[in-house]
């Protein structure tokens, strides 16, 4: 039987994880990977998670394991809304939806707002899991301009007077893959210029809470709170394996983001909101943040240090303040796609540029790099060995 002949028009939109694909090396003994984007295992909280599975079992009992709300486990909705005032964003817990890591929530998102041909803009580069999230929905996909501060205003405004744009996707701090964040300044530019043109923005939070200098800078849901959906996920700060997703919509698109829901999973795993829900409650997040922090921070300056030391002069790169990603960006005509292998070759692996672009032509001069997964030392050496490759290249 031809299966192939089976298959709707729209998978020749999707793909597997090009990320995914070319780090199967990363399993080969003795590799460095400074391209994953994963937290450590050592940030999760095992011990108190082992508490939290008794606590759970003991004060939800069968419940636990039963189907529930589509909206998601209401002592997490309630937990979560009081957790995000606490970052300014005012919402009650009727606000507050739960989905499958929000990856599910970008996927829910497209499903819901964009029809074939339609135009989102986002960054350029953008988080790679966005991309592959709406591809399948066949949208026009705008890029906007970006520099060490993140988002440009003036991009955003030219995007929206120029084009009908269905909504404008931004990781606004510690961007994936960049690392930038926007400022607070330029924050409320974006503000404006959303309200000025009814626009609608998706601000996608998944790192703000992994800072190690300077100051923490409000939400642009906190500017513009009826034209902002905001996505948080517990991934980085819990587990990922949990699949927690939060989304802040306005009502009208958190309605049929439900609907939406329903008829894919039902529900988000109550088990795993339920121990998410007192994890939060219990105060043990904010316990553990500190301490991912510590684990994160000498990791994050080894890397920088060692880029500073080792790397060629005519490379630059992003000196973020948090999350988990600095950006490269080598001499205009280089392929570090081609790069990449050499440098596997050396037992190091990275993430070349330009599959955070959704314009195929672009990124290739460029690599993202990731420190949370090996000691300071590690990545020193896997620097002056990248540096190495690079000098040849």
């Amino acid at each position: 039987m031809n299966y192939t002949d089976l298959l709707a028009d729209r998978t020749g939109k999707m793909g597997a994880s090009a990320i995914r694909e070319i780090l199967k090396v990363v399993g080969k003994p003795g590799m460095v990977s400074l391209a994953g984007g994963i937290p450590s295992p050592d940030s999760f909280p095992m011990d108190t998670i082992k508490d939290l599975i008794d606590k759970v079992m003991s004060k939800y009992g069968s419940s636990a394991f039963q189907y529930d709300l589509s909206e998601g486990f209401t002592p997490l909705r309630e937990a979560m809304a009081d957790y995000l005032g606490q970052k300014g964003i005012r919402l009650s817990p009727e606000q507050v939806l739960i989905q499958s890591g929000s990856q599910g929530v970008l996927d829910s998102l497209c499903k819901v707002l964009v029809s074939k041909g339609d135009k989102i803009a986002v960054e350029a580069p953008t988080y790679l899991g966005a991309i592959q999230a709406f591809k399948p929905y066949e949208p026009c996909f705008i890029e906007m301009e970006m520099d060490d501060e993140g988002l440009i205003p003036e991009s955003l405004e030219e995007t929206l007077k120029n084009h009908n744009i269905k909504f404008v996707y931004t990781v606004p701090t510690f961007q994936n893959p960049t690392g930038r964040s926007i400022s607070i300044e330029r924050r409320k530019e974006i503000a404006e210029i959303i309200l000025k043109y009814d626009a609608l923005l998706v601000e996608d939070d998944p790192y703000s809470n992994l800072r190690y200098t300077g100051e923490p800078v409000p939400a642009i849901k906190t500017m513009a709170p009826d034209n902002v959906v905001y996505v948080t996920t517990l991934s980085k700060v819990l587990a990922p394996g949990l699949r927690i997703g939060v989304v802040a919509a306005p009502e009208t698109i958190s309605e049929w983001m439900v609907v939406v829901k329903q008829g894919v999973d039902l529900h988000t795993a109550t088990f795993s909101q339920a121990i998410a829900a007192e994890y939060v409650a219990g105060g043990f997040l904010n316990q553990q943040l500190p301490k991912i922090i510590e684990l994160y921070r000498p990791r994050h300056a080894a890397m920088l240090n060692a880029l500073e030391k080792y790397f060629p002069a005519d490379f630059t790169f992003s000196r973020p303040e948090g999350g988990m990603f600095i950006w490269v960006e080598g001499p205009e005509g280089l392929n570090l796609v081609d790069g990449y292998w050499q440098a596997v070759e050396q037992n190091v692996a990275y993430v070349p540029g330009k599959y955070f672009y959704t314009e195929e032509t672009k990124g290739f001069s460029t690599m993202r790099l990731n420190f949370t997964m090996s000691e300071a030392t590690v990545i020193e050496s896997a620097i002056e060995k990248l540096a190495g490759v690079l000098k040849t290249l």
